[in-house]
């Protein structure tokens, strides 16, 4: 029996897999709690959230995203949250008033805007599934929107083991007539 050299199909198909996980924030994400400042849970007092803002040693924030939240059930005014803006701005990577859900989705909204989807004109492409990050349900549709017009095919999931969302029809050759 004759052995024949292993050959490692999937390298060899020409798939481009784009890993969705590898765009992740690399900063730590942090939250700034308005509930922290309110009297009794419920008001805004400007004269005290203004001496507190004061206080906060805002260098804890340095190069993080913070998120601007309250998660207490209270209506605040919109200028606390540009005022904390003001006050995070010369300090921090990145704001975002939301949780971490949104943001992350506002993120990769972002990215995905950046990405020169031409590139991959023609191609056959593996959203990687299974990250250990979690990358928002939003930014595999946002990839696929922005693939679709381009690419041959898309796929989910592993190379080796994938579950196909698009493929282009093929474009029929005019049949020829002698």
């Amino acid at each position: 029996m004759i052995d024949a050299p292993l050959v490692n199909r999937v390298a060899n198909s020409g798939i481009i897999t784009i890993n969705l996980e590898e765009f992740y924030p690399t900063q730590d994400i942090v939250v700034f709690d308005l509930k922290d400042f309110l009297f009794m849970e419920m008001i805004l007092k400007e004269k005290d959230f203004r001496t507190a803002l004061k206080e906060i040693d805002w260098s804890t924030y340095q190069d993080k995203i913070a998120l601007v939240i309250c998660s207490n059930d209270a209506i605040i005014p919109v200028w606390a949250y540009m005022l904390v803006s003001a006050y995070l701005a010369p300090v921090a990577h990145d704001i975002y008033q939301g949780t971490t859900e949104a943001y992350l989705a506002h993120h990769y909204a972002q990215v995905i805007s950046e990405i020169d989807a031409s590139q991959y004109e023609g191609s056959r492409i593996v959203i990687k599934g299974c990250s250990d990050k979690p990358v928002p349900p939003s930014a595999y549709l946002e990839l696929t929107k922005s693939l679709q017009p381009y690419g041959q095919s898309i796929m989910y999931g592993e190379p080796c083991s994938t579950v196909p969302i698009f493929k282009r029809p093929r474009k029929l050759k005019p049949k020829t007539t002698v």
